[in-house]
């Protein structure tokens, strides 16, 4: 019995053919999104701008009511909560974004105002709570570990393009650099556009996204290195077509088993986890379109052709050649 196939054998879609629309897309939305990102800027959650976090144990229960809490939180008007379990299923911690004030002193007040009531609230509601710790975190820390985030972000996708030049040639780092600049960027947009929360969880996803990116351009680099021995004198169009078509079967295998579980844990998971799959989700469809159209048509433009791993001989090796009449 044939098992069901996404995408048949031998498909001979004409990617290539539509290079440069797409290319002149995808510079138009990296332009969008920074413009997005430098004017709407991105809603930083507690670990990017600061906030107040309360450790709780609900000493009479086996397990923390997180659903209930976060509403009876949320209704008190300050904001959502970020409430996750930590240590034993029955102790919580709940982060909140610092109030808005003139000076440092109202922050603080209001703060200490935010606190009194959540504590407040808890206590009336949940008999038997134990507040187990009040911490704050400054604005300042919290700028310095968003600049250290953003140049972590840097950091990654510089060493991958250094490893994919050393794996390859220099053509296909700068490939590889360019696919994920466009894969980040748009995910940036993304929540510039939607004022989605982000936080050290959307970080993460981000850098889920450059190695799912990564490994799906390395798969197609890999087809075109092995296709540029293989077929010598096949243009280089037609060859990327030809590698791109061998390897999309995977792609989108890969690609759908990923998005079910990302679309379960959107829509069925809990809501602070939606960032987080609405990212990697996002990430992915870009990250299969960049491999395609951002990745693969660099490498005609850079000159890549097939004698770009055939090692080339030396006159010397050239003229014993001719000498032993194998010329």
């Amino acid at each position: 019995m044939k098992l069901l196939k996404l995408v048949p054998d031998n498909t001979n879609v004409k990617f290539l053919r539509w290079r440069l629309p797409f290319y002149i897309i995808s510079l138009i939305l990296m332009a969008a999104s920074w413009g997005a990102v430098l004017t709407n800027g991105l809603n930083l959650g507690v670990d990017f701008v600061g906030g107040q976090m309360i450790r709780a144990t609900f000493v009479e229960s086996t397990e923390a009511p997180v659903a209930e809490l976060r509403d009876d939180i949320a209704g008190l008007g300050y904001g959502a909560p970020i409430i996750q379990r930590f240590g034993q299923p029955n102790e919580v911690s709940i982060r909140m974004r610092l109030p808005e004030g003139k000076d440092a002193v109202q922050v603080k007040d209001l703060a200490d105002q935010m606190t009194n009531a959540i504590v407040g609230e808890m206590e009336a509601n949940y008999p038997g709570v134990r507040i187990d710790g009040v911490d704050s975190v400054s604005g300042k820390v919290s700028s310095e570990l968003f600049e250290t985030g953003m140049l972590a972000l840097l950091a990654a996708m510089i060493a991958i393009a250094i490893y994919i030049w050393v794996r390859f040639e220099w053509q296909f780092g700068v490939g590889a650099l360019f696919a994920l600049v466009h894969d980040v960027t748009l995910t940036l947009g993304l929540f510039a556009l939607t004022q989605m929360e982000f936080d050290l969880n959307i970080v993460a996803a981000i850098l889920a996204i450059i190695g799912y990116s990564l490994n799906d351009t390395i798969v197609v680099y890999d087809r075109v290195r092995e296709n540029l021995k293989k077929y010598r004198k096949m243009p280089m169009e037609e060859l990327l077509d030809l590698s791109v078509n061998e390897t999309l079967p995977r792609t989108i295998m890969t690609s759908m088993t990923t998005l079910m579980v990302l679309l379960a844990l959107m829509f069925l998971g809990p809501a602070t986890t939606f960032g987080f799959a609405a990212a990697i989700a996002f990430g992915i469809f870009v990250g299969t379109y960049s491999s395609i159209y951002m990745a693969a048509p660099i490498l005609i433009w850079l000159k890549v052709n097939s004698n770009s791993f055939v090692p080339q001989e030396s006159a010397t090796d050239r003229q014993e050649k001719i000498a032993r009449g194998e010329i």
